[in-house]
């Protein structure tokens, strides 16, 4: 379980971007984070992670305070993130970024079973170095093959459809699908998606830093596609279970 208490961070002028979020995620679940572009979403999501130290508040994983835990440490107890822009590092192959998440050695079937997941084929892509001659949409489906790979407790996902192919996005939420039906741990989704949004066990609205409304997708979902501007929601529920 993931919960985060009073939980606040700043830019270094005092400007805040979340602003005393208390927030609970129960196990198992594929939560969806979504609102106005600037809400948060993804700096919340980094705060999870540890790419961010929070201001004030406290999150806790699986009972422990990981608050001062930094990204290596939180990594080492089940958390996993995948970048909005992902990093390239040149002289890693595909297979090597892979296995590094993995913890060992995959064979051929392993790493085909990963990038299959994702819309790539493995015998074209697996000896390919992260450079340059790669797309922005096929690193970014490489990253999240390294999600899938490290089988965390909870992963994080920052706009997973940004710069892959309709085919690509497809095959990504079957993945995600697949995933929670096999009990594969906690997913965590930032997406304004609407296909995304109606495979989500639990949606979250973030607005101007805070929780406007969080609950079950089939409570959500419909006050976000009756008005596009239900992203900043007048329910106002800052304290929630989910």
């Amino acid at each position: 379980m993931l919960k985060l208490e009073h939980l606040a961070w700043e830019l270094p002028d005092g400007e805040g971007i979340i602003k005393d979020v208390d927030l609970t995620v129960q196990d198992g679940k594929l939560i969806v984070v979504t609102g106005p572009n600037g809400g948060g979403k993804t700096t919340l999501a980094k705060l999870i992670a540890g790419l961010e130290t929070p201001s004030k508040g406290r999150i806790a994983f699986d009972g422990k305070d990981i608050t001062k835990m930094d990204v290596t440490e939180r990594a080492q107890n089940g958390i996993a993130y995948a970048f909005q822009q992902p990093v390239r590092f040149k002289g890693l192959t595909v297979r090597d970024i892979l296995e590094l998440a993995a913890g060992g050695s995959l064979d051929e079937s392993e790493l085909c079973g990963l990038l299959g997941k994702v819309g790539l084929c493995a015998s074209e892509y697996m000896n390919r170095e992260l450079t340059a001659a790669l797309s922005g949409g096929e690193i970014k489906r490489i990253e999240i093959a390294t999600v899938l790979a490290r089988k965390g407790k909870l992963s994080i996902f920052d706009e997973p459809e940004a710069g892959i192919d309709l085919w690509s996005f497809s095959r990504l939420v079957e993945t995600f699908e697949d995933l929670r039906r096999q009990g594969s741990g906690t997913l965590l989704v930032i997406s304004h998606q609407e296909r995304i949004l109606s495979i989500a066990d639990e949606i979250v609205v973030i607005a101007d830093g805070k929780v406007r409304a969080a609950g079950p997708r089939e409570e959500i979902l419909p006050t976000l596609l009756a008005d596009e501007k239900a992203a900043i929601c007048p329910l106002g529920r800052e304290d929630v279970s989910i």
